[in-house]
């Protein structure tokens, strides 16, 4: 299905990978240019609200169930379209890295004192250090859509937008 076949739909990128029954003649391909979606809609937001917003499109996560063992990795791609905002990996420090060695004399107040001027100033690409190691070096997008695959579910929810907040945020926030 990565050309149409007397007139059907297609995916050039992905031809069936990520599709879904639909009927029991017929499948529901994965997305395809769906850009200009997810860049309206942050546009329409913007509008309505005065907020920047990052929106995505999103599919089913790479996620594999600790105890019944099912790896969840139906779609190609964890998300087909998003916008500039969720571009990228995380920048993050591991907090206990911090507590249990660069400050591992302190405590109460004094820590969390430290630790919070340790993020103010961390440096902007954190790739190798120490402090960093621990954190998910994934994409913004394959997090983002994990949670937001588990929050909206595979089965009856019903929930066609996954609305969160904070995600960003860090201990000094």
């Amino acid at each position: 299905m990565s050309e149409s076949i007397d007139g059907s739909g297609c995916n050039e990128t992905y031809g069936l990978l990520g599709s879904n029954k639909s009927t029991e003649d017929s499948v529901k391909l994965f997305p395809r240019n769906c850009q200009p979606i997810v860049d309206n809609i942050q546009h329409m937001l913007k509008e309505k609200t005065g907020k920047h917003i990052e929106v995505m499109i999103y599919g089913d996560g790479a996620f594999k169930d600790p105890v019944g063992k099912i790896w969840e990795l139906a779609d190609p791609v964890v998300s087909p379209a998003y916008t500039s905002g969720l571009d990228g990996t995380p920048n993050e420090v591991k907090l206990k890295y911090l507590a249990d060695n660069n400050f591992a004399d302190l405590r109460g107040e004094e820590l969390k004192q430290a630790i919070s001027q340790y993020i103010s100033n961390k440096d902007g690409d954190l790739v190798g250090s120490m402090e960093a190691q621990g954190t998910t070096p994934r994409k913004l997008t394959d997090l983002i859509g994990s949670l937001s695959d588990l929050t909206s579910g595979s089965g009856d929810k019903g929930t066609p937008i996954i609305f969160i907040q904070g995600y960003f945020d860090n201990y000094t926030n």
